[in-house]
C-alpha cells in the first residue's frame, strides 16, 4: 500500500500521538529513513515502511533499557515540536551545548506539569544563570515574568544573551536592513558571481540527478553502496565542469595559508568583500540598538557562510574551495561564493523572530554581564550596565540558579564563534573559560573543573537568598557533581535524569542522557 505524503504524516501522527507533518516525512525520505516512489512525480511512501521505522522508533523502551528505569521521560519533552524548541529568539543565532527553554520553563513555571507539588521560582523574582551561553535562560526567565542575571566569560556571549531580550524599534530595523540587502544586491550583480553560482547550480542539478537519485541514500543504508568510495569518485568526476566556470567567470578561489587569521582562512575572497561591504553599512546606522541587532544578523550570516562542507560546519576541519561529495546531503555540493541570501533570509527571520518575543514580554528586566564567574562582584558590576536590575536583585536578592555549566574537555567557546571575534573585535578571555576542548578530559583537567565550577557557586552564593534553590543540567559521567556541591558549601537534595533526544550530532540515535542536579545550601 502506497501513501501520499499528506496521508503518511496524517499515519505518523495518529500513531507517535503527535503532530509529524509533510515536511518531517519528506526529511525522513531525504535522509533515507524511510523508502519512497515517485510515480508521475507524485512521492508515494510504502506503508511498510512507515511501519517498519516508526515500531523501531519508539524510544522510551529501548532508551530505559540503555540508561536505566530512573530516566525520567516526561523530561524528554519528546511531544515537543523543534519549532517550540527553537521558538521566537531561541533560534536567533547557533550555539552549541545549549539547553531547550521547555526544560527551563519546566522547573520555573508552577503550571507547566500537574505532578509537580513544589513551587521554588514565582512571577517577580531574580534568577541567575553563571552560565549564561547564549541566554535561555534569560529569555525564558521574561516570558514567566521574572527578572533574570547572567554571566558569561565570553563577550560574544554576552552580547547574543543581551541582544535576544533587547527591545527594539523592529520597523526601523527592518527597514534598515532592507536598504543594506538592495545595496548589498547591487554590489554582488557588480560582480558576476550571480551569473556564476546560477549556471554552476544548473551543472549541479543535471549531474546529481543522474549520479545520486532519491533512491541513493537509501542504497547506501542498506550496504548496497559503499558511499565513500562512490562519492570521492563522482565528485572528482564533476570538478572540470567547475573549473572551466571558475575560470570563465574569474571566480577567485585562492585561500592563504592555516597561519592567516580567521576571517581570511575560512572565507572566500568574494565572500570577505561582502561581510565587510555589509559591516561598513551597519556601522552607518545611528540607532545604537538598531546596530547591535544588525551586527547580530551579520554574525549568524558569516557562520553560515564558511567555507566548509555542510557536514563539518559545526567543527571545522580544513577550507573547501571545490564542489564536492557531500555526506550529510549524499549529492555533489558546492561551496558558497556569496552572502546575500543568507544575510536576506536571516534579517527577515530575525525581524520576525524579535516581534513574536515582544508580544510575549513581560514587564521585566534581563542582563548578562561579561565576567568570571568565579570573581565577579554581581551587584558592583550591574549598577554600572542596568541600574534597574541591580536594585531590584540587592532588594530581594537572587531566589536561585538555572544553569548549565560547560562541560568539560568538549567546546572551545571563545573559536566556536571565531568569526565574531574577528570581525567585530570583541576581547578574547580563553584562559579563563572552565573545562575547555583543549584541556581535553584527563585526571588534570577533571580535577580543574571541579574547582573552577565550584568557585562559580561559591561566589554566586555571596547573592543569592537564603533558601536559594539551584538547578544545574549535566551529563555527570565523571561524577564530579557531588564533590563541586561539597566544595560549593551545598547538597545535592534532588536529581532528574532526562533523555536528550533530537540532538545535532551525528550520533543522535544513541540513548543519551543528562541530569538535573537540584542543590541548597549545606545544613551544618
Amino acid at each position: 500500500m502506497l501513501l501520499t505524503l499528506k496521508q503518511a504524516s496524517q499515519w505518523a501522527s495518529n500513531h507517535t500521538n503527535k503532530n509529524v507533518t509533510s515536511a518531517n516525512i519528506t526529511y525522513l525520505i531525504q535522509y533515507g529513513r524511510i523508502e519512497s516512489v515517485v510515480d508521475n512525480g507524485v512521492t508515494l511512501i510504502p506503508m511498510q515502511s512507515l511501519e517498519d521505522y516508526y515500531s523501531l522508533n519508539r524510544r522510551e523502551t529501548r532508551w530505559k533499557d540503555a540508561l536505566g528505569d530512573d530516566l525520567n521521560w516526561t523530561l524528554s519533552f519528546e511531544k515537543v515540536k523543534e519549532a517550540e524548541t527553537t521558538k521566537h529568539v531561541h533560534r536567533l543565532h547557533p550555539y552549541k551545548g545549549k539547553f531547550i527553554p521547555q526544560l527551563v520553563a519546566y522547573f520555573f513555571d508552577s503550571h507547566t506539569d500537574d505532578f509537580k507539588r513544589e513551587t521554588h521560582f514565582r512571577p517577580g523574582d531574580v534568577v541567575l544563570d553563571p552560565f549564561c551561553g547564549s541566554g535561555t535562560t534569560l529569555v525564558q526567565a521574561n516570558e514567566l515574568g521574572m527578572h533574570a542575571i547572567g554571566i558569561d566569560v565570553s563577550a560574544f556571549n554576552a552580547f547574543i544573551s543581551n541582544a535576544k531580550v533587547a527591545a527594539y524599534n523592529l520597523t526601523h530595523l527592518y527597514e534598515e536592513s532592507q536598504k543594506i540587502t538592495i545595496a548589498l544586491r547591487n554590489f554582488v550583480a557588480a560582480s558576476g558571481v550571480i551569473e556564476f553560482e546560477t549556471q554552476l547550480a544548473e551543472k549541479l542539478t543535471d549531474f546529481n540527478n543522474q549520479y545520486f537519485p532519491s533512491s541513493f541514500k537509501r542504497q547506501v543504508r542498506m550496504g548496497e553502496i559503499n558511499q565513500k568510495q562512490y562519492g570521492a569518485e563522482k565528485g572528482a568526476l564533476f570538478l572540470e565542469d567547475y573549473h572551466k566556470l571558475v575560470a570563465e567567470y574569474q571566480i577567485d578561489t585562492q585561500m592563504p595559508t592555516a597561519s592567516a587569521r580567521f576571517m581570511k582562512q575560512w572565507y572566500l575572497p568574494g565572500i570577505r568583500a561582502e561581510i565587510d561591504f555589509v559591516h561598513n553599512k551597519i556601522h552607518k546606522v545611528k540607532d545604537i540598538s538598531t546596530r547591535k541587532a544588525l551586527m547580530l544578523i551579520l554574525s549568524r550570516t558569516i557562520r553560515s557562510c564558511r567555507a566548509t562542507t555542510h557536514a563539518d560546519l559545526g567543527t571545522l576541519r580544513e577550507p573547501v574551495t571545490t564542489t564536492y561529495y557531500c555526506r550529510k546531503h549524499g549529492k555533489v555540493c558546492k561551496p558558497l561564493f556569496s552572502i546575500l541570501n543568507w544575510w536576506s533570509r536571516y534579517c527577515k527571520d530575525s525581524v520576525q523572530r524579535w516581534s513574536e518575543f515582544s508580544r510575549l514580554k513581560t514587564d521585566t528586566v534581563q542582563h548578562c554581564l561579561t565576567g568570571d564567574a568565579r570573581t565577579v562582584d554581581i551587584f558592583t558590576l550591574l549598577r554600572h550596565v542596568d541600574s534597574q536590575l541591580a536594585e531590584i536583585a540587592q532588594k530581594q536578592r537572587i531566589k536561585g540558579i538555572f544553569t548549565s555549566p560547560p562541560y568539560v574537555g568538549l567546546i572551545n567557546y571563545h573559536e566556536q564563534h571565531a568569526y565574531a571575534y574577528d570581525l567585530f573585535g570583541f576581547k578574547r578571555l580563553d584562559e579563563l573559560e572552565i573545562g575547555p576542548l583543549f584541556k581535553g578530559k584527563g585526571r588534570v583537567a577533571r580535577e580543574s573543573y571541579i574547582h573552577g565550577v565550584a568557585e562559580v557557586f561559591k561566589n554566586c552564593r555571596r547573592f543569592l537568598a537564603d533558601d536559594y534553590d539551584v538547578f544545574i543540567v549535566a551529563n555527570d559521567k565523571f561524577n564530579m557533581y557531588p564533590t563541586i556541591a561539597e566544595i560549593a558549601g551545598m547538597r545535592i537534595v534532588n536529581q532528574h535524569k532526562r533523555p536528550v533526544l533530537n540532538r545535532t550530532e551525528k550520533n543522535r540515535e544513541a540513548a543519551y542522557s543528562e541530569t538535573i542536579f537540584h542543590l541548597k545550601e549545606k545544613r551544618n
